[in-house]
């Protein structure tokens, strides 16, 4: 459970960093091949947590702790 959790938060990272500008959860659900809905109950998890930032409502980029996760 917990591995496959881990999975979806590291698919949703990666994808924000091959995206080069905010994104909307649809694209990063397409970009990351996810159901939306698991992205759009993720993202809210991950702003709190310091690894995504929302420069403007409703899309999100990666932050510098949430690249360092990756690395």
């Amino acid at each position: 459970q917990m591995i496959e959790r881990d999975e979806v938060r590291k698919a949703i990272l990666t994808a924000l960093v091959t995206m080069e500008k905010p994104a909307g959860c649809g694209e990063i659900a397409k970009e990351a091949n996810l159901p939306t809905p698991e992205v759009v109950g993720r993202m809210r998890g991950l702003l709190k947590d310091g690894l995504v930032e929302r420069p403007v409502e409703g899309k999100y980029v990666i932050s510098d702790v949430g690249r360092e996760v990756l690395w």
